[in-house]
C-alpha cells in the first residue's frame, strides 16, 4: 500500500539512496524501542502481565530483533504505529486512533486482521451512526495515501497493495509444513480457513467480547437508548476494567486470524509476538500456572527460529495456539446467571 512506498522512500534518502546500511540499523533500532515503548504502556494501562515477562519480551527472541534490526522489514513499522493507535483508543481519543491504525494498514495489510475488533468496539461506543464518521476517517486516509496511483492505475493499485488472493511459497511457511504441497496451494483449503476465521470471529463477538445481556444487535443502536444492565461485581467482569476490554478484543481478533492464516512467513512473527504475553496473562492465573505459560512462550519462540521449518516445529506451532485460544475461550467465559436468594431476616 501507499504508506509503505512513502516511508521507505523517506528511509531511501535518508540513507544516501541505500548505501548508508548501518544509519538504517540505527534507525530501525530506534523503531524497535519506540516499539516496545508503546507495548509496555498498553501493558502498564491493563496491569495483566507479571513484570518478569518483560524481560522475555524484549531480550529473549532472537527472530524479532532479527526482524526489525538486520531484516528491516515493513511488517513492525506498521506493528508500531498500529501499537501508537492502540494507545490513542485507551486515551478515548477514537478518531486519532482510526487515522493511525489505517495508516498502519497503508503500511501493511496484516493490520485488517485487528479491524473486525475496532469494528466492534466503534459500535460498542458509537453505535451505527456513530462510527461511520470514525470509519470514514479509515477510507479517507487510504484515498489520499493512495490519490497518485489511484488517478493512474486504480484496478492495478487495489489488487496489488491488497491482495486477497495471494498465493504463498511453500518453503517459507512456518505453520503449514506438515501438509502436502499441493494441500498447500489447494484454494479449497483457503476457504476452509477463511471460514474458520469467520465462525471463531462470530462465536468470539457473540460470547466473549459481548457482554451485555442484551442481544447483539443492540449494538446497532445509540448508546444512550440502550439498556445498561450492572453486572454482579465478579472476577470475570474485573478483567474488562481499566482499558483491558479494548486491549483483549484487538489482540484476540488479530490472534485468531494468526491461527487460520494460510501462510506465516519468518517476518510475519512481529505481527503478535507482543500480545502473545497479554494473551496468555488476561485470565485469572493461579500461582502455580505461570510457569507452563512461560514454556508456552518459550515453544513458540523455538518454532519460529526453526528454519526452516519442520513437521514437528509447525505441528508444535498450531498446538500452542490451540492451547492460548482454549485458554482465551475458558478463561473469559461470563459466568452462568444465578436466580437471585432469598436474604434472611437475620442477614
Amino acid at each position: 500500500p501507499a504508506g509503505f512506498v512513502y516511508i521507505f522512500l523517506g528511509l531511501f534518502y535518508a540513507t544516501g539512496r541505500g548505501t548508508d546500511l548501518r544509519l538504517a540499523q540505527y534507525l530501525f533500532a530506534s523503531l524497535y524501542l519506540l516499539n516496545l515503548l508503546l507495548v509496555f504502556r498498553i501493558y502498564c494501562r491493563t496491569s495483566k502481565v507479571p513484570p518478569y515477562v518483560f524481560f522475555f519480551m524484549c531480550c529473549a527472541s532472537y527472530r524479532i530483533h532479527s526482524i526489525f534490526v538486520l531484516r528491516l522489514f515493513n511488517d513492525p513499522v506498521a506493528m508500531a504505529i498500529l501499537f501508537l493507535a492502540i494507545n490513542l483508543f485507551l486515551e478515548e481519543r477514537w478518531s486519532w486512533g482510526c487515522l493511525f491504525f489505517s495508516l498502519a494498514v497503508s503500511v501493511k495489510m496484516n493490520i485488517l486482521l485487528f479491524a473486525p475488533g475496532l469494528l466492534f468496539l466503534l459500535l460498542q461506543r458509537f453505535g451505527l451512526l456513530g462510527c461511520i464518521p470514525k470509519l470514514c476517517i479509515c477510507a479517507l486516509l487510504q484515498v489520499i495515501l493512495g490519490l497518485p496511483f489511484l488517478l493512474v492505475n486504480p484496478v492495478g493499485y487495489l489488487t496489488r497493495s491488497f491482495d486477497l488472493g495471494r498465493q504463498f511459497q511453500f518453503k517459507w511457511t512456518v505453520n503449514w509444513r506438515f501438509l502436502p504441497e499441493e494441500v498447500f496451494q489447494n484454494r479449497a483449503f483457503h476457504a476452509m480457513l477463511l471460514l474458520a476465521h469467520l465462525a471463531g470471529l462470530g462465536l468470539f463477538a457473540l460470547h466473549r467480547w459481548h457482554r451485555s445481556k442484551e442481544s447483539i444487535l443492540a449494538l446497532l443502536k445509540d448508546p444512550a437508548e440502550r439498556k445498561h444492565p450492572s453486572p454482579p461485581l465478579t472476577v470475570n467482569n474485573i478483567l474488562w476494567q481499566g482499558g483491558a476490554q479494548i486491549v483483549f478484543v484487538l489482540f484476540s481478533s488479530n490472534f485468531l486470524g494468526i491461527c487460520c492464516s494460510r501462510s506465516l512467513h519468518y517476518q510475519f512473527y512481529v505481527w503478535y509476538f507482543h500480545t502473545l504475553p497479554y494473551l496468555l496473562w488476561c485470565t485469572p492465573t493461579a500461582k502455580l500456572a505461570h510457569m507452563p505459560k512461560v514454556l508456552l512462550l518459550g515453544v513458540i519462540e523455538l518454532c519460529w527460529n526453526t528454519y526452516p521449518s519442520t513437521v514437528c516445529s509447525s505441528l508444535s506451532l498450531h498446538i500452542c495456539h490451540g492451547l492460548v485460544l482454549l485458554q482465551l475461550w475458558y478463561g473469559t467465559a461470563p459466568p452462568p446467571s444465578r436466580r437471585p436468594t432469598a436474604i434472611s431476616k437475620k442477614a
